[in-house]
């Protein structure tokens, strides 16, 4: 009977511990409550009957204080590749870069296949006006990859030419690669700076350099096939981007400012997608 008295003892003693326990960010420390980033402040007699008494509410200041120079690492940006095609095909296709029964039709992209991938090494934001106005700059490489719907394109090396496959070619994936090296430079207006996950924007302009080009096939009577070469492509690309900061939620775009192609082509590369970064 002791032992179950002992238990019965302890086991109230616990349930009343777990009922003082505050899960909801509520503390209380004898007049004061602390409610989140807000402390409730009760003065005045102590007595069964006050009716004399103050209360005050009082917000706490954040205390987040961003730096002058801050570094993100590893930033990474998924979304969706595509080009704005302005190609004469007439003219491309009399000057032998594209086969007489290939036009636009034919090198129409599938949108929800064709992918950008950015991988940011670092990306650096400096202070400039009050923390509200900061340039954003950095490093990374820009991966897309260019799904055709019709799928036996064929871009041929040396000289570049744009044919389709004959006969029964049923390749299931047909994709044009293209890899940069990139520089970002932006101008960041950032309108909550005391807050690590704000809202804001950023403007500028990029700089990539051509250093992977690729034709890839899977699939078809070959099961695989790949061909290695720049196709006539840009070596440089410069683009107009941007961001959109709405809390944890980041946003980013780019659009080049000229074709991707040196000749024969003219599709002006853009990209959208959701960036995952710190800021």
């Amino acid at each position: 009977m002791k032992r179950i008295f002992i238990l019965l003892s302890g086991i109230c003693f616990a349930l009343s511990g777990f009922a003082q326990t505050d899960t909801t960010g509520t503390k209380k420390e004898g007049d004061t409550i602390k409610v989140g980033n807000m402390i409730i402040i009760k003065k005045g007699n102590k007595g069964e009957h006050d009716n004399d008494s103050e209360v005050r509410i009082h917000r706490r200041k954040n205390n987040y204080t961003p730096s002058n120079v801050s570094t993100n690492w590893g930033i990474l940006d998924i979304g969706f590749a595509n080009f704005k095609d302005e190609t004469n095909y007439a003219a491309a296709q009399a000057s032998g870069f594209v086969a007489s029964n290939v036009g636009e039709e034919q090198l129409d992209l599938r949108g929800g296949k064709s992918v950008n991938v950015n991988i940011w090494l670092f990306m650096q934001r400096l202070n400039v006006i009050e923390h509200v106005v900061n340039l954003k700059y950095g490093l990374g490489v820009e991966l897309n990859n260019y799904r055709f719907s019709q799928e036996n394109v064929k871009f041929t090396k040396n000289p570049t030419t744009v044919a389709l496959f004959g006969g029964d070619s049923s390749y299931n994936k047909n994709k044009l690669a293209a890899d940069y090296v990139t520089v970002p430079f932006m101008l960041n207006f950032n309108f909550t700076p005391r807050r690590e996950e704000g809202f804001g924007f950023s403007i500028g302009a990029s700089a990539g350099y051509l250093y992977s080009a690729r034709q890839k096939f899977k699939g078809g009577p070959g099961g695989k096939y790949k061909v290695h070469d720049d196709f006539d492509l840009r070596r440089w690309k410069i683009s107009y981007i941007g961001e959109l900061q709405l809390g944890p939620i980041k946003l980013y775009g780019s659009y080049a400012n000229q074709s991707m192609f040196e000749k024969g082509l003219d599709f002006t590369p853009y990209n959208v997608g959701i960036r995952f970064s710190n800021w």
